[in-house]
């Protein structure tokens, strides 16, 4: 079966998340990626949060699979030539080391460009160049703050929030894939390479956009009809947090099913559509709200709506989130089970279409993990391990046409690994980000 990025080498200079998980996406569409790892320690994430002893921990896993290791010192002169070499023959490099830190090491954009003026130089950042937090390291809560999403996160009596997805560093990872790919078609027209920056901060933004809407419409009018502080409440200067409400102008809240005394995850979300309303008030026991002036259009029901949502409880309170959802999808009504992460992983059509998958590793076992979440007709991705530390730098070294004897005096120089033990080398000592 063919691949779409059979062919294309790309050499993943990254570290913990974001551009790894860029890296990883391009590997799962057949790319050919080398990642390239410190001396006896590689990722960080190998031994952050481990759960077996000596074995790379499942978040080096999970953003790493369909990747070759090399265990490189590029401190060395030897190291850097070596590393030049790779960037000479590849068409895509990823980085996203701290600020200035791969300049520090003398590779600089206008290096790589004038050693390869062909490649493609993908680069995440948690702040836009120039940017009066450019010289900050970010992480994923960071960039969630920085990007908008925690200050309209959560309930207005509280503090702003962060989502437990990671907006920050998978989603950047995504948002500069898409730059990446955008510009290797470029360079099938110009035969071009480019820079292609994202920053962590623009990318959270970038799916904050509809709150973006709101604030606009915030200051125009001074308030915002779908939010729960209107009509009731007050408004102040900046879109606030509205707990569980619909984003999109149709109300919504998450709601109470059987169990939730002793389940945190037995609830619905549900939402009203108002071209639905008759069939929504059928549906939840009261066929009268459809010609009661008090609910009949979304503003009569907006001053009460949490009256509404309350008696839906009510109606609820003996189904469970799945019978629940059974019954509202007869009546075209738009909910969901609150689905748990355990609910999710074993679930058995997620499995069946790949998007939970069980991958084998040589140290490990085997873990589960998620599959490719797109589907194509014409090729599905195969989810491969992630590889050990150094696992290939020997493979490697003869690619680009280092004898034996050489690849021996590397290793005897401490220049290059290929220990293949994961991490077992400064076990448990706390690491800094690479971002």
């Amino acid at each position: 079966m063919s691949l779409p990025l059979e062919g294309i080498k790309v050499i993943d200079y990254t570290g913990v998340q974001s551009g790894p998980a860029c890296s990883q996406m391009m590997a799962w569409f057949g790319a050919d990626v080398l990642k390239v790892e410190r001396m006896h320690t590689g990722d960080n994430t190998r031994i952050q949060l481990r759960d077996i002893p000596n074995a790379d921990a499942l978040y080096f896993t999970m953003v790493n699979s369909n990747k070759r290791s090399l265990e490189i010192d590029t401190k060395t002169p030897e190291g850097k030539a070596i590393l030049e070499e790779l960037i000479r023959r590849a068409d895509v490099m990823i980085e996203n080391m701290a600020p200035g830190a791969l300049d520090r090491q003398g590779f600089t954009w206008e290096h790589i460009h004038e050693l390869n003026p062909r490649l493609i130089f993908g680069v995440v950042k948690g702040f836009p160049d120039g940017s009066p937090f450019s010289d900050l390291k970010s992480y994923e809560n960071v960039a969630q703050c920085a990007g908008g999403n925690a200050s309209t996160t959560g309930f207005w009596d509280g503090p702003p929030t962060v989502a437990g997805a990671a907006l920050g560093d998978s989603n950047s990872g995504m948002h500069l894939l898409i730059g990446v790919l955008a510009a290797l078609l470029q360079r099938e027209k110009t035969g071009k390479g480019q820079r292609v920056f994202m920053s962590m901060q623009e990318s959270v933004l970038n799916l904050c956009r509809v709150k973006l809407r709101d604030q606009e419409r915030l200051e125009r009018i001074g308030y915002l009809e779908e939010y729960p502080q209107y009509p009731n409440g007050t408004f102040g200067d900046a879109v606030p947090r509205g707990g569980n409400a619909g984003g999109g102008g149709q109300p919504g809240w998450v709601l109470k099913c059987k169990g939730w005394e002793t389940d945190p995850n037995s609830y619905i979300y549900f939402t009203i559509q108002d071209s639905n309303w008759p069939r929504t008030a059928e549906a939840v026991g009261h066929p009268e709200w459809a010609s009661d002036p008090k609910y009949t259009t979304a503003k009569a029901r907006q001053p009460h709506i949490f009256q509404i949502f309350g008696d839906i409880e009510k109606f609820l309170a003996d189904k469970t989130k799945y019978e629940a959802v059974d019954h509202f999808r007869k009546f075209e009504v738009p909910s969901s089970p609150v689905l748990s992460m355990k609910d999710l992983k074993h679930d058995a059509f997620l499995q069946k279409i790949g998007s939970i998958v069980e991958v084998p590793h040589k140290v490990r076992g085997s873990y589960w993990t998620v599959g490719c979440p797109m589907k194509f007709s014409e090729f599905t991705p195969e989810i491969k391990s992630s590889p050990l530390l150094g696992e290939h730098t020997d493979e490697v070294l003869r690619e680009i046409g280092s004898s034996n004897e050489q690849i021996v005096k590397l290793h005897e120089k401490n220049v290059v690994g290929s220990t293949g033990i994961g991490s077992k080398s400064k076990p448990e000592e706390p690491v800094l980000s690479l971002k």
